[in-house]
């Protein structure tokens, strides 16, 4: 009898690519395409801004002969993403909602609708692997095979029970050679443009999609440099991340980029690029994956954000149930908010939230 699974079909070329090969492979295919939002969710209009993914990926269902169906996940994506992000941006944090979507949301939420169909595994198409150490007895998951592509990164929140259930199965592959398969097959979403931004926030423009949602001007306030001197004034703390050095509006002696904010006093106070470089953090709501807890210091390399090349680092456990990370050499702009992951070699070790 063929195994069912529920792949998680967004209408682009990876995930249609991905149901492809799972066919291939001899699974009995249920896609499923999630609404995650409407356009007045973010106070942009009514329009049904998920329309064209949905129409996509029925298409790709059709074409393959495997039901189709619609997940709307909207209440979910709203209180545990959006109302999250905004949340932590008006505490001064820079938060990543894909991590937060892929844990509270997409994997959070599908597993359970799995259970509902008789599907004994959930598919996505992140580019990431999963394996089982027999040593161990735990379930791994590593980077994807195409490095430019890998989001072990944005899945360090799975747990055991969801990697023993979990297929990636565009993880030991390129991306030229997923599109050239999606081609070969004549699948029409084959040269669909990758999306390349949070996909509530598709301009970029966080500050104003938040003010659009909640109906509240950011506040101006002082910019103050770390010596402190007065520099201007700044268009509310909203605006800016730490690290940041376009857009201040300040002429000085030399470039000047947001070291830290005080959001009580809302106050962004600014100083030169050394001030940024710092060789610890704390992480906090960590979660494990290779190994079940952390009973002393781990020599690892870690992943601060998701665009940066993890680096040798040494974590160990604080009695408060955080993790401390040393670095080898002092990061630069190491963010309250993002994700910190763990890795040694190509197994992912856990992560947490940079506090």
């Amino acid at each position: 009898m063929k195994q069912k699974v529920l792949m998680a079909m967004s209408g682009g070329v990876d995930s249609s690519t991905a149901a492809l090969l799972l066919q291939e492979a001899g699974y009995d295919v249920v896609g499923v395409t999630l609404k995650m939002f409407e356009n007045k969710d973010i106070g942009a209009g009514e329009t049904d801004s998920s329309f064209v993914n949905v129409r996509d990926a029925k298409q790709v269902a059709e074409k393959m002969g495997f039901p189709h169906y619609v997940f709307d996940f909207c209440p979910y994506f709203r209180q545990f993403v959006i109302d999250h992000f905004i949340a932590e941006y008006e505490s001064g944090r820079t938060p990543n909602p894909c991590v937060d979507c892929n844990k509270n949301v997409k994997l959070g939420q599908l597993f359970p609708k799995a259970e509902e169909l008789g599907c004994g595994y959930v598919a996505t198409g992140h580019y990431a692997n999963v394996k089982f150490n027999e040593e161990t007895g735990r379930w791994l998951l590593l980077r994807g095979d195409d490095r430019q592509k890998d989001q072990s990164y944005m899945l360090y929140t799975l747990t055991q029970n969801q990697l023993a259930h979990i297929l990636f199965p565009l993880g030991r592959l390129q991306k030229t050679a997923i599109r050239e398969k999606a081609e070969t097959e004549g699948l029409a979403n084959a040269r669909k443009p990758d999306s390349q931004d949070i996909c509530f926030v598709p301009d970029g423009d966080y500050a104003r999609v938040i003010q659009n949602i909640t109906k509240r001007k950011p506040q101006p306030g002082k910019f103050i440099h770390l010596d402190g001197t007065v520099l201007g004034t700044h268009r509310g703390q909203l605006h800016y991340t730490i690290g940041q050095r376009k857009g201040l509006g300040i002429a000085y002696q030399y470039p000047l980029y947001v070291i830290r904010k005080d959001v009580e006093k809302n106050i962004v106070y600014l100083g030169p690029q050394e001030a940024l470089f710092s060789d610890t953090l704390i992480a906090e709501s960590c979660n494990l994956i290779s190994i079940p807890d952390l009973k002393g210091p781990v020599r690892v390399t870690a992943k601060p954000r998701y665009r940066a090349k993890d680096v040798p680092a040494v974590i160990e456990p604080l009695e408060d149930g955080n993790i401390k990370v040393t670095f080898d050499e002092p990061q630069r702009a190491l963010t309250p908010g993002q994700a910190v992951v763990f890795y040694q070699d190509d197994v992912v070790v856990g992560g947490g939230t940079i506090r």
